[in-house]
């Protein structure tokens, strides 16, 4: 399928170069449904693969494109590229004519994920589209370079067509202004003026308007795709290419049997080369296959590298095995049955993504089902590692293990050709078992009240176990929730990008997580211990104190011997053990506490959500000793005074109202007392609350747990919790 151009960029044909001196590039056409994409790709080719001009007979009955499309033409290479890749001599433009419609959209991430620039075509009269912004998504993740072709401005009148044209480019510009294409280039075209079905030679316009013959000889006339081309040739910058990579990895497209030869796969390199007569793995087919000849567009050639668009023909393969998947050197790829992401929420995504909810995760051209587990944020967010650069620190070089505890030998490779997890802005990390983790519920957006798109760990359980390499990048979607139309051009479908990072069996890996719940009890300190002046501050401070209200009687205090406690002043100390029979438990503070009777006993803990005993586990540690000078207690004043006896708290109010003040007349009070004493026999004794200083009368016991009752003859106002004062002198 040959087209004849008249324009003053000559598009080569390379039959008289040799097919290693060709530099192939590849570039994905992407955009909304009918934008024209097909009619771009069917101007600018000169040579057609069995896949390509919509040719399928559904793609025909249907109107549109349903599959992926390749076709090519030739360039002469430009200085830029020449000087990156001296030997070669012609360049290859390899289109890849992607679907549009919202259904396809597995097959359109399939088609990304095997290019190295993007052409996004956006129908310039109905500007942009819903289908535009997942392209624009896509693009972000796996292309370098994006060029976008404003196409059909044929139908814009002539009169207007300057002035629509440029109010066309400022809509786009104002999408792309946050992305990294903020400065690509724009180019109002027409790919076939009057549309297709107009095979038209008339019209009064005639900037860059160019004449081109079909094989079946109807003209048709196209706009500005000459200027499209030299832009293209212009600013393509070089592509990824390492033909020193060992392994060979192969996004295999279609499979299709020729009799008498074998059956022919059709795909890219994404990594590594191969030769004729070299093995080739079939993962998913356990299967193993001489390569007997490679063809690329449609001439022979003895080897192929990363990059090359290619037919391999091999034998004894039955091609309904195999439509699209992978081929690789043998023992490669290993399958995974789920894996450990670093991941970054696509910003377009509209909606929460939970803990547990299944995605549609994409490798390369498989996209399968998995279950999403996140984790992480804060913990990347105190480590400082949420902007999008490498962390050379935890960096992984190739073929280097992602886990010293994994038995498995894992192997980094590339699920993609233009774009990888770099292009993604996921950093190279290693997961670490050992590492704990507070438990999320859903992937984060805001932390601390900062709101950012935070890194994530993440836990993909495929529910169809999938063959990829370690390395690859990943695109979890909601595909079965409706296609965004045509009112919320800003949203898309696609909900998170990801970079493969270590092999795991969810069954039993998850388990290893230590993914923790954090706790926190609070008692208070009824008692305090004797006085010191602590040396190097000369401060007076307690090595010992006693709390109570955070256990009960019956606790086994055992449990807790030996944990960390915090008052609100900072102050770590060590429970030593309980103190009498009501639930209250001795503190030891080896740097001393200023605290103060009343005050706060913390105590925080973490347990982990995979741990069946539910143990408690503390991150705090004990301060060094301070020594200090034990104090005198102050001699009794010669004037009589009430003593206090012992300290107490209020733990509830009983008794009538009183009308005249509306206090309580009753209050019952603990820690005056333990449960063997006879309360009754210190019926009468003197109760202060020191907060309001109110009197009352202790007047028998409450319970069996040392508690007594107190009554305030003019009524009590403190609150629950106050301290109370019990003295020794009786009325």
């Amino acid at each position: 399928h040959d087209f004849r151009w008249t324009s003053n960029i000559t598009m080569t044909a390379a039959d008289t170069v040799p097919p290693e001196k060709v530099l192939n590039v590849n570039v994905g056409v992407l955009g909304h449904v009918d934008s024209g994409k097909t009619s771009l790709v069917k101007t600018l080719s000169t040579l057609l693969s069995t896949a390509a001009l919509d040719k399928s007979k559904q793609s025909r009955q249907r109107g549109m494109t349903l599959d992926l499309g390749f076709s090519c033409f030739f360039l002469e290479i430009p200085r830029h590229l020449s000087a990156r890749y001296p030997e070669k001599e012609k360049l290859q433009m390899t289109l890849v004519d992607c679907p549009g419609h919202a259904s396809l959209i597995r097959t359109i991430i399939g088609g990304a994920q095997i290019i190295d620039m993007v052409l996004l075509v956006v129908d310039a009269y109905k500007g942009w589209q819903a289908q535009t912004t997942e392209c624009l998504v896509l693009a972000e993740l796996t292309s370098p370079h994006l060029i976008v072709a404003l196409n059909k401005i044929d139908m814009f009148p002539t009169s207007e067509r300057r002035e629509r044209l440029e109010q066309a480019k400022k809509n786009v510009w104002e999408r792309l202004e946050r992305t990294r294409f903020a400065k690509c280039t724009l180019v109002g075209i027409s790919a076939c003026v009057g549309g297709e079905k107009v095979a038209s030679t008339k019209g009064e316009e005639t900037q860059h308007k160019v004449s081109i013959t079909s094989d079946d000889g109807s003209i048709n006339e196209t706009m500005n795709v000459d200027v499209l081309v030299r832009k293209l040739q212009q600013e393509l910058p070089p592509p990824k290419r390492d033909f020193s990579e060992p392994t060979f990895y192969f996004s295999i497209d279609h499979c299709f049997p020729i009799r008498g030869q074998g059956t022919v796969l059709t795909g890219t390199v994404l990594s590594g080369n191969i030769s004729v007569n070299s093995l080739l793995e079939f993962p998913t087919l356990g299967l193993e296959r001489k390569v007997k000849s490679i063809q690329m567009f449609r001439r022979k050639v003895q080897k192929i590298g990363q990059g090359d668009r290619a037919g391999i023909c091999i034998s004894n393969l039955d091609p309904k095995l195999l439509e699209r998947g992978i081929a690789a050197s043998p023992g490669a790829v290993h399958l995974l049955k789920g894996a450990i992401a670093v991941v970054r929420k696509v910003s377009y995504f509209p909606g929460t993504l939970k803990s547990g909810s299944k995605f549609h995760i994409s490798v390369g051209h498989t996209t399968i089902m998995a279950s999403v587990t996140f984790w992480g944020a804060r913990e990347f967010f105190e480590k400082g590692t949420c902007k999008k650069k490498e962390d050379k620190q935890d960096a992984l070089q190739p073929h280097q293990p992602l886990s010293k505890t994994s038995k498995i030998k894992t192997l980094i490779g590339h699920s993609s050709l233009g774009g990888d997890a770099d292009m993604a802005g996921l950093p190279r990390i290693k997961f670490d078992f050992q590492q704990d983790f507070l438990q999320q519920n859903s992937l984060l957006e805001e932390l601390d009240g900062k709101a950012s798109n935070f890194l994530h760990w993440a836990m993909l359980d495929f529910q169809t176990p999938v063959y990829c390499p370690l390395d690859s990048l990943i695109i979890g979607s909601r595909l079965d929730v409706e296609a965004p139309d045509s009112s919320s051009s800003s949203s898309c479908r696609l909900a998170f990008s990801g970079r493969i990072v270590e092999k795991v069996d969810p069954a039993i890996d998850s388990t290893r997580l230590k993914v923790y719940i954090p706790k926190e009890k609070r008692g208070v300190i009824s008692k305090l211990g004797d006085p010191f002046r602590r040396e190097g501050d000369s401060k007076v401070v307690r090595y010992e104190v006693f709390g109570d209200d955070l256990f009960k009687k019956e606790t086994n205090m055992k449990t807790f011997t030996g944990m960390k406690l915090t008052t609100p002043y900072g102050d770590v100390g060590e429970i030593k053990g309980s103190y009498g029979t009501t639930g209250m438990f001795r503190v030891w503070f080896p740097a001393g506490t200023e605290a103060k009777e009343g005050d706060d006993l913390i105590l925080n803990f973490k347990r982990y959500v995979h741990d069946t005993k539910k143990e408690m586990h503390q991150d705090l540690t004990l301060p060094r000793e301070r020594v200090g000078t034990r104090l005198e207690l102050q001699q009794k004043s010669k004037k009589k005074k009430k003593k206090a006896v012992k300290n107490g708290s209020v733990v509830s109010l009983k008794g009538d109202v009183l009308e005249s003040n509306g206090k309580h007349t009753m209050a019952i009070i603990t820690g005056f007392f333990t449960p063997e004493v006879n309360i009754r026999d210190a019926a009468g004794t003197h109760v202060t609350i020191p907060t309001t200083k109110e009197v009352g009368k202790v007047v028998g016991p409450f319970g069996k747990a040392g508690k007594c009752k107190v009554s305030f003859e003019d009524g009590i106002s403190a609150d629950v919790g106050a301290k109370a004062e019990m003295f020794l002198q009786q009325s």
